[in-house]
């Protein structure tokens, strides 16, 4: 039986067990728990009154994101405008009235999975995500590729090279979605393979 509060959302790749090597800041290895279990430890955690259903609970090496739905208020006029600002009020409330207890839970998640916990959360059809890690990525380019950000640089899609790429993965993510999620199930279909193999 599935957690009231267990993560209905896509999963990120997760560690790889105990021990597990990863790229801390300034690219130098260091040990991040594994994060099996996250969406029960949530589970189990998270206030039953807070959210509607269950919390959409994403990880990756980084980042703990946590975002549930919320009563959405009613609004009888059908007027879009001011569904969507009475939605939006409805998060504000709910953030302001939760931010101690949520930062005490994040500070517990942060000691147990080595990860920022960020916060979000969704009424009717208006979702906020509260605060929300920024990581830099070292990566080298050829020419080519520079050549790409420099382009959407030039045509003001973009302010710097850095922000040019984080648009280029935003773009891949969203028009390769189903690809991303099969290449997720395909490698913890691999990490359960090896967690089964010998010691």
């Amino acid at each position: 039986m599935r957690h009231p509060h267990s993560t209905t959302g896509r999963q990120a790749p997760r560690g790889g067990g105990p021990g597990h090597r990863g790229h801390g800041p300034g690219g130098a290895d260091q040990d991040i728990p594994a994060a099996d279990g996250i969406e029960g430890w949530f589970g189990g955690r998270l206030p039953e009154d807070w959210f509607e259903g269950p919390a959409d609970i994403t990880t990756d090496r980084d980042e703990i994101l946590v975002v549930g739905r919320i009563s959405a208020p009613t609004s009888p006029s059908g007027d879009e405008a001011a569904k969507a600002e009475s939605e939006a009020g409805r998060i504000t409330r709910f953030r302001e009235e939760t931010r101690e207890a949520r930062m005490k839970i994040a500070r517990e998640a942060e000691h147990r999975y080595g990860r920022k916990v960020a916060w979000g959360a969704q009424a009717g059809d208006t979702r906020q995500v509260f605060t929300t890690l920024s990581v830099p990525v070292m990566t080298r380019l050829r020419q080519p590729e520079r050549q790409v950000l420099d382009t959407l640089v030039d045509a003001g899609v973009a302010r710097s090279r850095s922000e040019a790429l984080a648009w280029c993965v935003k773009l891949v993510g969203r028009n390769a979605d189903a690809w991303l999620a099969e290449l997720r199930t395909a490698m913890e279909s691999v990490q359960q393979v090896r967690e089964r193999g010998p010691a």
